[in-house]
């Protein structure tokens, strides 16, 4: 019996990525072995509930959206994860996975679209970059960089040119950390830096502030 530990599974807008507006299930799983400064998910690094991948999914089919995002906490840190990915997709779902970046995508689904964090120094975290996940990307995966400060952003731009990323994927994301760095700032950046970034900002936040479940 596969089972995993589940913190959550809610219906929400999905508030990031290329995604952004669209109904979705958001499946998070419990436990991170990163501990990012920005955290905006630390409830889910202990506690959860285990369920079994049957029951999991009949929640996600019950919640209705036809899209379905697998988030953490790390989700990639539960080694079942993977089985869940793949039987969201055999549902016909339309699944995307939120991850750190610093565990391996090389065995997730390929019909899962994978959205990949590069940890920026303002993280804490930026060891933990795993930049063989680059040459495991697809052109539909998405990778996403968190600004907190110009020096986030830079590196950020730093990073894009020399893994070439826009060679593996149209969408490079730049988010601005919540409540810490002001959106238009960011904007402001992402202009003058010549380079088609994609800015976003956390649409759950801005509808219903840093409130789990939503």
């Amino acid at each position: 019996m596969i089972q995993l530990r589940i913190t959550e599974i809610f219906l929400s807008l999905q508030g990031e990525s290329s995604f952004v507006g669209l109904p979705t299930v958001f499946v998070r799983l419990t436990g991170c072995p990163l501990r990012c400064l920005y955290c905006d998910s630390a409830y889910a690094f202990q506690g959860g509930q285990m369920l079994t991948l049957e029951a999991i999914c009949e929640e996600v089919v019950r919640l209705g959206a036809r899209h379905v995002t697998v988030t953490g906490g790390e989700p990639l840190a539960q080694p079942n994860c993977l089985a869940l990915l793949t039987r969201l997709c055999d549902l016909g779902l339309i699944v995307s996975l939120e991850t750190s970046g610093a565990l391996s995508i090389a065995e997730v689904d390929e019909r899962v679209f994978r959205i990949v964090d590069l940890k920026t120094p303002g993280s804490a975290e930026v060891s933990r970059n795993l930049w063989s996940n680059l040459s495991h990307l697809k052109p539909r995966d998405e990778i996403k960089f968190v600004i907190g400060s110009r020096e986030d952003f830079d590196w950020a731009v730093d990073m894009t040119e020399q893994h070439q990323l826009f060679k593996r994927t149209p969408t490079v994301l730049m988010s601005p950390v919540f409540q810490q760095i002001e959106p238009a700032q960011l904007a402001a950046w992402v202009l003058l830096s010549g380079e088609p970034f994609r800015m976003q900002i956390q649409l759950h936040k801005l509808l219903w502030g840093d409130t789990p479940g939503r």
